[in-house]
């Protein structure tokens, strides 16, 4: 006796009939499309075993019915994008959502590198020097005036230059004169140290840290013998081409402050009045 071969589910028989094997039962084309067959995204119809079942995130398509949501053309094969759940194709998708490009106005397509700086997006030939025109990349850049520039580009045309050194200062400089200097270059003339955030004072143009300035230049107290820099409204005395400091300005004998007093003198010395009676 023959041995049957029916459908798992309505048991007919599949003698000569198509069938599909599922876990290793046999179903009828009718049985397998009712019990398993996925429906359509589009026309909401079941996805026969005669048709090319197309599946993207759970979702599924007839062949025929994978196509863009705005143009209709078949994405078969194809790349494409979703939005909102609806497939749309690469030209489509690009055209409504994605960047476009702030020198050439043109989108920059999903997947194409493109930079990006405040907001605005550039395909990665776009973005370029304003000056060279050469393509900027990763590397730094200085905007200006709705234009980027390179850095060797914009100290060129931008950046003011040092008057000792002539080389662009893009930053921290100092004004001397009217004139702008590197703070590295911008030194005493006398010990080579940096005068940038301190005192400083200036003779035949050339610029002094105050101690350089005193010992070459500033007379010394006839007193203590150390430099009267005179600077910063500093007060001194000045008698017969010898100068003192204000506090140093005092009776060789007593000691008493002779500033704003008559006073004598005794060869090198200075003496209050009482102590130059006896003189």
């Amino acid at each position: 006796m023959t041995e049957r071969f029916d459908c798992h589910y309505c048991k007919e028989s599949l003698f000569g009939k198509k069938y599909v094997l599922r876990e290793e039962n046999p179903y009828c084309v009718k049985c397998y499309e009712s019990l398993y067959s996925n429906t359509c995204e589009e026309c909401k119809k079941p996805i026969g075993c005669n048709n090319r079942d197309l599946s993207y995130k759970d979702r599924h398509w007839h062949e025929d019915c994978f196509h863009c949501f705005k143009c209709r053309r078949p994405l078969v094969d194809k790349p494409f994008s979703t939005k909102d759940e609806q497939l749309l194709c690469t030209e489509c998708y690009s055209n409504e959502y994605s960047s476009k490009c702030f020198e050439c106005k043109k989108t920059i397509m999903p997947g194409s590198r493109k930079m990006e700086h405040k907001g605005n997006s550039w395909h990665e030939t776009c973005f370029t020097c304003k000056r060279c025109q050469q393509p900027i990349g990763t590397k730094s850049f200085i905007p200006k005036d709705n234009n980027n520039y390179c850095v060797p580009c914009y100290e060129k045309q931008f950046a003011m230059q040092c008057v000792h050194c002539k080389k662009p200062i893009t930053t921290g400089g100092v004004t001397y004169h009217d004139e702008p200097w590197h703070k590295d270059c911008f030194l005493c003339t006398g010990c080579k140290q940096q005068l940038s955030g301190q005192r400083f004072t200036s003779r035949d143009e050339f610029a002094y840290c105050l101690n350089c300035f005193c010992n070459l230049y500033a007379k010394k107290c006839a007193s203590c013998t150390t430099p009267i820099s005179g600077l910063g409204g500093s007060k001194y005395i000045s008698f017969e081409e010898r100068q003192w400091h204000n506090d140093c300005f005092n009776c060789k004998k007593c000691s008493v402050s002779l500033v704003g007093r008559g006073f004598l003198t005794e060869r090198d010395d200075i003496l209050c009045p009482d102590c130059g009676k006896d003189i």
